[in-house]
């Protein structure tokens, strides 16, 4: 076992992508997650790497496009505004197929709102939060170390189907401290070989062009069912979930990240009063685990979704369960993190 550190959920997340093997960073600081670019400002230096802070997010993503498309490994890191600000990016980077990932520390909203843990940006990073048909692979951490560990799978995926990724973390997982244990430094020569589409120089070989545009719309169509084939893979070998003490349960809680974690002590609390509580905690957020979720209507009673937010991903428990069983929601949002007492005495108001 590595020897464990006491680390901020922001840096911890930086150091994570440091091992994983990246090498460029831009972004742009806003809160919850300054700390993260500051840390990169002063972590990139020290591996031979490039970091630098754009004059925006709008600047920053497209950044990021230019620097994926030389095959190396790129990421950002921003919050809940500031990645509304780089969706135009972010669908370009996904119609030109570059493997970035992407971390936003989300925050209470809509506008400007303020810098409190949220989960409201669930629509934008699972149904697309820019113009097109595309899809990000999303990742919802419940703890640090799941947080480290998901960063460097989100590099691998993003690598391995030439797609971006995203981490969608929360303002506490930013802010907070915990142990982790990170794992060893990636040599970087034994990352994945671009050179068959990188734009590393064209010197002996026909120029690539890396691009989301075509004037003819047969070959524009063409691209989108190319890409639509790739997302038929993702959904098939990139599922992520996690059951607890789902085996005997009668009610299904659904949540995920921070209020994931929340989750399993409301469990526990449940079954105290005589409640068989289990906990669905989907870990891919797209590809979301439907299959997986659906198979337990028929065992379960009632599904109940908890989130950070006004009801967001009880739309996707919906589409799993088909109506085979009540779905209910609690939610509280603008920051507020809701818990385990007030989650519990709803889950038996409904019971």
């Amino acid at each position: 076992m590595a020897e464990k550190v006491m680390v901020k959920g922001t840096e911890a997340i930086g150091e994570a992508a440091i091992r994983a093997g990246c090498r460029l960073y831009f972004g742009y600081p806003i809160t919850p997650q300054s700390e993260l670019t500051e840390y990169m400002s002063r972590r990139m230096p020290q591996v031979d790497g490039v970091f630098l802070q754009a004059e925006s997010e709008v600047a920053a993503v497209n950044m990021l496009y230019g620097a994926a498309s030389t095959g190396h490994r790129v990421m950002t890191s921003t919050s809940s505004p500031g990645y509304s600000l780089m969706q135009e990016g972010v669908s370009y980077i996904a119609g030109a197929e570059l493997p970035v990932v992407f971390v936003n520390v989300v925050r209470g909203g809509p506008g400007l709102g303020d810098i409190q843990p949220a989960q409201s940006d669930y629509f934008q990073a699972t149904k697309g939060g820019g113009h097109g048909d595309y899809r990000l692979v999303v990742y919802g951490p419940e703890s640090l170390q799941e947080a480290v560990e998901l960063t460097a799978k989100a590099f691998d995926v993003a690598d391995k189907y030439r797609n971006p990724a995203l981490i969608l973390a929360d303002g506490m997982l930013g802010q907070m401290m915990e142990p982790v244990e990170f794992p060893e430094f990636r040599d970087l020569n034994t990352l994945p070989d671009h050179s068959s589409w990188a734009m590393q120089g064209a010197k002996g070989r026909e120029p690539h062009k890396i691009t989301s545009f075509d004037i003819n719309e047969y070959v524009l169509e063409q691209m989108n069912l190319r890409y639509q084939e790739k997302y038929k893979k993702i959904i098939e070998n990139e599922q992520m979930w996690e059951e607890y003490k789902t085996e005997d349960a009668d009610v299904i809680i659904v949540a995920y990240g921070t209020m994931g974690r929340i989750a399993k002590t409301i469990v526990n609390m449940a079954r105290e009063k005589g409640v068989k509580a289990g906990l669905f905690r989907p870990i891919t957020l797209w590809p979301y685990p439907y299959d997986a979720l659906a198979k337990l209507a028929d065992q379960a009673k009632l599904f109940f979704t908890v989130e950070m937010s006004m009801g967001q991903m009880v739309e996707d428990v919906k589409l799993a369960v088909n109506g085979k069983k009540p779905v209910e929601f609690y939610g509280r949002t603008g920051g507020v993190v809701p818990t385990p007492n007030e989650v519990l005495a709803k889950l038996m108001e409904l019971i």
